[in-house]
C-alpha cells in the first residue's frame, strides 16, 4: 500500500505537484494556519510612484476622481457614486459616503461638504473631518458653494422659487429672495450662472483653486431673462431681457450687455456696463471681442472669458486684452503673438510670442514680475496660493509663487494637478492621488488676501489707488461699504 502511494505521488508530474501545492495552501488558509494571499495581493497591486521626486503620500481611491478639493486638513474626493474624505497628513481615509455629487464651501477649518443625490431634492452639509451631518435640507434643487457663503434654491412651483444664503457652518439663512424659477429639474451642485468662462489648461483640473469668494452680484437666467441678485442683502436688483443681438453677463458687480452685430462679413462688438442698483451706464467699450460669438451670424452662445472680476477679450489688432469688469479699464494689453494662459484679479500668466518663455504679469502695476522657460504646449492656472504650470515633453508640473515666480515645487510626472492648498497640492493619475508639499516639506508662502482686487488708475501706467487704505480698491472690505 505504501509503495503504491509513493508511486502515485511520483507520477503526479509538474501540473499535479502545482495542483497539490495550491490545494494545501487553500486548506491552510481556510483553517487559519497560514494565509499568504493578502500579502501576495499587496505585492501585485503595489502602486508605482506617480511623480519624481516622490510625493509625501500616495493612495488609491475607490474610483476615478471627478473632483478633488482641499478642505482645511482634509481632502474631499468626489467619485461617480460616492464621496471619500482623507486626511491631508498621510492620505488615510476618514470616512466614506454614498452620494452622486459633492461641493466644498467655506475655507480652512471652517469648510463644510455639501452632498446629495441626482434626481433627488435636498442635500446634507457634512463636517469634512468626521463626516457628521451638520445640517439637512429636504427641498433644495440646487446648491452653489463659495469660500464665504453657501446658496441654495427650492421651488414650490415652477415659477415660485426661493433663493437662500447661508454661512457655510450656519444653521439659519442669512437672507432669502424670490425668483420666478431657477431652471427645470433638479440641478445638483453649482449650476452655471451668467458670469465668465475660465481659461482651461491640459492636465490642470478646472477646480484646482477650490471654492472662490462669492461675487458681489450673481446673474440667474430664468426663461430668457436675467435676474441680478445682490449677494450681501439678497435684493433682486434687475430683471432684464437681452436684446435680439445681445448677451448678458454679470461680472465685477456690473451687468454687461454685449452686442454683436454682423456687418460686412465681420462681427462688430460693443460692451456696455450698467450699475444694476441704479440702471445707469457705467462704462462702454467698442471693438473688443469677448469671444462670445461663434461667427455663425454672430450668434452669441458663450459667456465671455475671464475670471472673477476681469474679462478677457481680443483687441481690433488681434492682441489679447484684460479688462476690469467693474470700471472697464484696460489692465493688460499683450504684445503681438503673445498668448494669455491664465488670469485672475491680480496676475496673468502669458506665453511669449516665440513660445519659449512664460511671463508672470502683475495687473495692478502692468509689469512683468517673473520669466521662466516654457514649451509650446505649456498650460497654466492661477490659484490664491500658487501659479500651476503644466509642461509636455518632458511631462512636468511646476508650482510657483504668483507674484515673484519662486519655484515652490517641480515634479517630473504625467499626473494631473487636482487641487492646490496653502502648503501643497494634490496630483492624480487614474485612481492614484498623492500630496506634495511646497519646497519638499517647507511651509508655503502665506496666502495673499484674495479679496483685495487692485483697480488701476487712469493713464498708461496702472497703479492701485492710494486713498483706499485697507478697505480694498473698491472699498468692498470697508464696514460701511461706501
Amino acid at each position: 500500500m505504501i509503495v503504491a502511494t509513493v508511486c502515485g505521488v511520483k507520477g503526479l508530474g509538474v501540473r499535479g505537484w502545482l495542483l497539490l501545492g495550491l490545494v494545501t495552501v487553500v486548506v491552510l488558509a481556510a483553517t487559519g494556519v497560514w494565509n499568504p494571499f493578502p500579502g501576495l495581493w499587496d505585492w501585485v497591486d503595489r502602486s508605482k510612484p506617480i511623480s519624481e521626486p516622490d510625493v509625501v503620500w500616495q493612495q488609491r481611491v475607490g474610483g476615478t476622481p471627478r473632483s478633488v478639493t482641499i478642505a482645511g486638513d482634509t481632502v474631499i474626493v468626489e467619485q461617480r457614486t460616492r464621496i471619500e474624505a482623507r486626511t491631508l497628513a498621510d492620505g488615510s481615509q476618514l470616512w466614506e459616503r454614498k452620494a452622486d455629487w459633492s461641493a466644498v464651501a467655506g475655507s480652512g477649518r471652517e469648510s463644510v461638504v455639501a452632498v446629495g443625490k441626482l434626481l433627488d431634492k435636498g442635500y446634507e452639509v457634512l463636517d469634512p473631518v468626521t463626516g457628521v451631518t451638520r445640517r439637512r435640507d429636504e427641498r433644495a434643487i440646487a446648491v452653489w458653494t463659495y469660500r464665504n457663503l453657501l446658496l441654495d434654491a427650492y421651488c414650490v412651483q415652477a415659477t415660485d422659487c426661493t433663493l437662500r444664503a447661508w454661512e457655510p457652518r450656519g444653521t439659519t439663512p442669512l437672507w432669502s429672495a424670490f425668483l420666478p424659477g431657477v431652471h427645470s429639474g433638479v440641478l445638483a451642485d453649482n449650476p452655471e450662472l451668467l458670469g465668465t468662462r475660465r481659461l482651461g489648461a491640459t492636465r490642470i483640473d478646472g477646480g484646482v483653486a477650490g471654492p472662490e469668494s462669492v461675487p458681489p452680484l450673481l446673474g440667474f437666467p430664468v426663461d430668457g431673462r436675467v435676474h441680478v441678485v445682490d449677494t450681501a442683502t439678497g435684493r433682486v436688483l434687475q430683471n432684464v431681457q437681452p436684446g435680439r443681438e445681445e448677451r448678458l453677463a454679470v461680472v465685477g458687480g456690473r451687468l454687461l450687455r454685449i452686442a454683436a452685430t454682423s456687418r460686412d462679413g465681420s462681427c462688430y462688438f460693443v460692451v456696455t456696463a450698467v450699475d444694476p442698483a441704479t440702471g445707469q451706464q457705467v462704462w462702454r467699450r467698442a471693438g473688443i471681442n469677448l469671444r462670445t460669438a461663434d461667427y455663425a451670424g454672430c450668434v452669441q452662445r458663450e459667456d465671455p472669458q475671464g475670471a472673477r472680476n476681469v474679462l478677457i477679450g481680443v483687441a481690433p489688432d488681434g492682441r489679447e486684452a484684460v479688462l476690469d469688469g467693474y470700471d472697464g479699464r484696460l489692465l493688460l494689453l499683450g504684445a503681438e503673438g503673445e498668448k494669455l494662459l491664465a488670469v485672475d484679479d491680480r496676475y496673468a500668466v502669458v506665453r511669449s510670442a516665440d513660445k519659449d518663455s512664460l511671463l508672470g504679469r502683475e495687473l495692478s502695476a502692468d509689469r512683468t514680475r517673473w520669466t521662466r522657460p516654457a514649451g509650446g504646449k505649456s498650460g497654466a492656472a492661477l490659484t490664491p496660493y500658487a501659479a500651476v504650470i503644466s509642461e509636455e515633453k518632458p511631462s512636468r508640473l511646476v508650482a510657483v509663487e504668483p507674484r515673484g515666480g519662486r519655484v515652490l515645487v517641480e515634479l517630473r510626472t504625467s499626473a494631473n494637478a487636482l487641487a492646490v492648498g496653502p502648503n501643497g497640492m494634490i496630483i492624480g493619475e487614474g485612481r492614484e492621488i498623492g500630496y506634495v508639499r511646497w519646497g519638499a516639506g517647507a511651509a508655503g508662502a502665506p496666502p495673499p488676501n484674495e479679496d483685495a482686487v487692485p483697480a488701476p488708475d487712469p493713464g498708461d501706467t496702472w497703479r492701485p489707488p492710494t486713498d483706499q487704505g485697507s478697505c480694498g480698491p473698491k472699498r468692498e472690505l470697508c464696514a460701511d461699504g461706501k
